[in-house]
């Protein structure tokens, strides 16, 4: 027999309204980037850690590996996804090259 749950109808709605939004949340980051992401990275994005360490963590990559893929320094992407320095374009570019994902999917 399925494990049940018995809640209240308006806690029953509450819940739903609240996955719609999510729904639409995730939708809007998609259009915003052109790229998707599972849920729970795009909440890391929408809540403001650095796109490109998200994108990086979702493609299970190292500091290290997405340095060498990408021909940025290991130092540099690290001031970059800590905020430290702001990236140039070329980075940013080679970046996304190397993740496989739209420009402004790693631009914050």
């Amino acid at each position: 027999m399925a494990d049940t749950v018995t809640i209240p109808r308006e806690e029953y709605d509450a819940l739903r309204a609240r996955i719609e939004d999510l729904d639409d949340i995730l939708a809007a980051h998609a259009t915003m980037t052109g790229a998707r992401l599972p849920y729970a990275f795009a909440i890391r994005d929408i809540e403001g850690e650095h796109p490109v360490r998200v994108w990086r963590d979702y493609r299970k990559l190292t500091a290290s590996a997405l340095a060498d893929m990408s021909g940025v320094s290991k130092a540099y992407l690290s001031e970059i996804e800590t905020g430290k320095k702001p990236g140039s374009v070329e980075a940013y570019k080679a970046i996304a090259a190397a993740l496989d994902v739209p420009l402004d999917a790693v631009v914050p």
